[in-house]
């Protein structure tokens, strides 16, 4: 059975990462009971309130059916049915959990990975290693990865995000210990993002002065 190419096409919705791709999550449709034989359904994605895409989906044996349409170059539009198989494999204390098997097509390679989502960065829906899709986490240069990690800290605690916003109180309940322990921590990655920044700027700096350099060569 042939498989999908990962084509993508200028104008697809997509960040190359996950978190800026539709997705189809095999484990919620289970949860909902759509993996149920001859069932039939519509899945809409939603992006800051607004309409990010509707496909239609049914069960038929082992596969399901995707129907959807697509875009190319910002012109005209395209049809699409994708078959994807589902398998399901034994829990160790009972039960089944499902997964998709990528149908993606790279060098004449089928991908065959059994995977839990499916996104929707091209024609087809695949797995993210058929798109080389990276989470954001990923893409976060040292500045931001230590912002993130501060803002959870006092997520966590019950605060705000923000390095202007107050450290939260002690929540009720948590230990001193525990508490002082993430206090030390929001405060060693407020300390790292306050270094990064600055090393942005002399690097920003610097490329500065290296071009009025140039121009006044």
């Amino acid at each position: 059975m042939g498989g999908f190419g990962s084509t993508r096409w200028a104008g697809d919705i997509t960040k190359d990462t996950v978190e800026g791709s539709r997705s189809l999550d095999i484990n919620r449709l289970n949860r909902e009971g759509w993996l149920r034989r001859d069932c039939r359904g519509t899945f809409d994605w939603t992006r800051n309130g607004e309409p990010f895409g509707t496909i239609r989906f049914r069960a038929e044996g082992d596969c399901l059916i995707l129907s959807y349409r697509v875009q190319k170059n910002g012109g005209e539009w395209w049809d699409v049915e994708q078959s994807t198989p589902i398998g399901w494999t034994q829990c160790r204390f009972g039960g089944r959990r499902p997964y998709f098997v990528c149908r993606g097509v790279a060098t004449g390679v089928e991908c065959n990975r059994r995977v839990t989502k499916l996104y929707g960065a091209g024609t087809y829906f695949l797995c993210r290693h058929c798109y080389r899709l990276a989470y954001a986490s990923q893409r976060e240069g040292p500045y931001d990865r230590a912002l993130r990690r501060q803002e959870k800290i006092r997520m966590q605690l019950g605060g705000d995000p923000g390095v202007r916003s107050p450290f939260p109180d002690r929540p009720k309940g948590m230990h001193r210990k525990t508490y002082q322990r993430l206090r030390s921590k929001m405060w060693n990655a407020e300390m790292s993002a306050k270094a990064a920044l600055g090393m942005r700027f002399r690097r920003a700096l610097h490329r500065d002065q290296q071009l009025q350099e140039r121009r006044m060569e």
